[in-house]
Formats: C-alpha cells, sequence, structure tokens
C-alpha cells in the first residue's frame, strides 16, 4: 500500500508503533459483516507519534506528539459529539448513503472496519492516516509504555463502558459472559466500580484464570451448569446485571439453541449467533440491566422479547464512545488504578499477522491478545 498522506486540513499522519488485533476484528476474518474489498486495511488499535499534521489541526497537535487514536472517528462539533455520543457522529462516516441501506441512521466512521462505516484504512500498517485529527485523539505521556495505553483505543473503553452502563450498586452481582479481551476488561472495570461479586463464564482456562485474578468468580461452560452455578450464587435470584461480551459469533456446547443457530447461520438465513443473549435475558434478575459490548452485525432469531417485557429488563448497547472515558482511564492508569496490558501474550511484527489472526481466533497458543509492531 502507498503510505497515506495529508487530504485534508483537519488531517495528521501517524507513525504507528504498536497496533493490536482485536476480537471484533475476526468478525471481518470470518466474513461476519459485508462489505470489504480487496485492499482494505484492517485494524482499530493503534497508537504511535505524530509526523506530519494539517493546518487545521495544528491548533491541537504538532510533530512529535504520542498519541492513541481512538476507532471511532469524530468531529467533536455535530449534535450527538457535543453530547459526548462520539461512536454517533453525524459527520464522519463518508459512505454514510451506504450505511444507511443496511443500518438506517449513519453512526461514526470506523478505523479499518468496512466500506459501511467509511472505508477508512486501519492501523496495522506502518503509517496511519487520522482523519479529524485534532479531535480524533488522546494525547499520552512519555513515562507509560505502549502497553498500558495502547487498549484506550477500544477494549479498554468498551469494558469501562459496559460496566458503567450497568449502573453498578454495592450490592450487586454482575454476570459477564465472555473471558476475551473486552470481557476481562469489563472484569476489571465491574471490580472497580464496586459490585459486591462479579461472575465471569467462558470455557477457555486460560483466559478464566486471567478472569478470576482480576477478582471474577469463573464459570467453565464446559464443565459446569451456567444456571445451576449463578443460582447457587444469587441465592436463586440472578445477577442484577448482565453483560454480553461475546456478540455475534456466541460458542456453546450441545444446547438446542447454539445448534439452531448453526444451522440458519449456515443456511445465510439468520446472521447472528445469540445464545448468549438469551441466556442472559433468562438468568437475570427481574428489574435487571442487560449490557450488551459485544458486536453484532445484522439479524438475531428466536430472542425472547416477552421475556425481556414480562421481566422488566433494561437493555443498554451501542459502540463505544472512547473520547468520553478516556481522560478518566487515562488518570487511573498514570495513578497504578489499572494495568490493561495484563491481557497481551504474543508480541510479534507486524508481517507476522496473518499467522497471528488465525492463532488469535482458533484460541491457540494460549492466545489472548496480540500486539503488533510495524
Amino acid at each position: 500500500m502507498p503510505d497515506p498522506r495529508i487530504e485534508h486540513p483537519r488531517d495528521a499522519i501517524i507513525r504507528v508503533t504498536s497496533c493490536a488485533i482485536c476480537g471484533s476484528d475476526l468478525h471481518l476474518y470470518d466474513n461476519m459483516i459485508p462489505a470489504m474489498k480487496s485492499g482494505d486495511v484492517m485494524g482499530h488499535e493503534t497508537m504511535g507519534e505524530v509526523v506530519e499534521v494539517g493546518p487545521e489541526a495544528k491548533g491541537k497537535l504538532k510533530v512529535g506528539d504520542r498519541v492513541v487514536i481512538p476507532f471511532t472517528i469524530n468531529c467533536g462539533q455535530c449534535w450527538q459529539c457535543r453530547r459526548g455520543n462520539f461512536s454517533l457522529c453525524e459527520t464522519t462516516n463518508r459512505n454514510a448513503a451506504l450505511q444507511e441501506k443496511v443500518f438506517g441512521r449513519v453512526g461514526a466512521g470506523l478505523f479499518g472496519y468496512t466500506q459501511l462505516t467509511g472505508g477508512y484504512p486501519g492501523g496495522q500498517a506502518e503509517y496511519l492516516r487520522v482523519p479529524y485529527a485534532d479531535e480524533t485523539h488522546i494525547k499520552v505521556p512519555s513515562t507509560l509504555t505502549d502497553e498500558q495505553v495502547l487498549f484506550l483505543s477500544d477494549i479498554l473503553p468498551t469494558g469501562w463502558q459496559g460496566a458503567v452502563q450497568c449502573d453498578i450498586q454495592p450490592e450487586d452481582t454482575v454476570a459477564i459472559w465472555g473471558a476475551g479481551p473486552v470481557g476481562l476488561m469489563c472484569v476489571m472495570s465491574a471490580v472497580l466500580l464496586g459490585a459486591k461479586q462479579v461472575i465471569c463464564i467462558d470455557r477457555v482456562p486460560e483466559r478464566l484464570a486471567m478472569a478470576q485474578a482480576n477478582g471474577a468468580i469463573p464459570i467453565n461452560f464446559d464443565e459446569e451448569s451456567v444456571m445451576d452455578r449463578i443460582d447457587e450464587l444469587t441465592d436463586r435470584k440472578g445477577p442484577e446485571k448482565c453483560i454480553d461480551a461475546v456478540g455475534m459469533e456466541a460458542h456453546a456446547t450441545a444446547t438446542l439453541d447454539s445448534v439452531y443457530d448453526r444451522v440458519k447461520q449456515a443456511m445465510m438465513l439468520t446472521s447472528d449467533r445469540s445464545h448468549v443473549l438469551r441466556e442472559m435475558v433468562y438468568l437475570a434478575r427481574p428489574g435487571g440491566v442487560l449490557s450488551v459490548p459485544g458486536v453484532y452485525g445484522g439479524l438475531v432469531d428466536k430472542f425472547p422479547m416477552g421475556l425481556v417485557m414480562n421481566k422488566g429488563l433494561t437493555i443498554r448497547t451501542g459502540q463505544t464512545h472512547v473520547r468520553r472515558w478516556t481522560d478518566d482511564l487515562l488518570r487511573r492508569i498514570e495513578e497504578g488504578q489499572i494495568d490493561p496490558s495484563f491481557v497481551i501474550t504474543h508480541t510479534v511484527p507486524l508481517d507476522q499477522g496473518p499467522a497471528m489472526y488465525k492463532t488469535f481466533r482458533d484460541k491457540q497458543d494460549g492466545c489472548v491478545k496480540v500486539v503488533l509492531k510495524p
């Protein structure tokens, strides 16, 4: 690919020092989300050093600044940005007409995430053009390592928003489905926000061990009944707050609804496997909150809306409003309250990225989170 160049006065170019493979990249890798085309550059967890600045961005950026780039591109001026809803920016999706045909009203442009979200080249590269760079950046100090701050780009604020959306109270049990990188950030956030107990459901032992090390009670759904164990931990009342950190590619073992999902998905009659959503609805305490930071791309079949209504459940979801949270999270990192680098299991050169996608997707070699170094 040619090196990027300044295309608009608000642009900046960064030399990438670290980038990562995200779980939502796997939705593209597995062809679950449409509108990729040849030559698209993937990646939306990126940081680096500013090497060129457009004239309208020079008031906030200069060459040499060290920055983390949020995965959401935000203008900072539209109705949604002024309200802190940065993932719903009304300006930055340059393919808005295409996205409207699929999703209705549009959201923000995203780095490296198909033509539906603007077709912007992503950060798994040596250099990255940052549109609206005067707003789309997080300055970080030289006293912190790349590994400590890289995940301000996505998974740390995503896990934090997933927990904050629950309105966690001191008496709450928070159940988190998924111990991948986002699920682990949800665990860390729920503990920090003062939940009485945090439960994490997965089947990968090394991921569950990370969740337990960060304060969660692990449930391996391959080895025990999720319902029975949650009933035991909540006096048969269910968790007050539930978080889906899995999304559209939920795995389950031999449950009827998961078999149904896989058959319909194979026949292209549904796009998303929603076993986790159904299980949360069934197990949540009446009057509880379901938070869904996990990515969904299209249609969900056999969703028990009647149960949602009759149990009085609240559902909160959405792409992450990254810049809403990052000032606070950066302060917490600087103060030593949190260190998100614990999820990193593999650090490799950028040219090993293709092989690491497969390793990450197949959960081989204990892989939880991959950092790529150009």
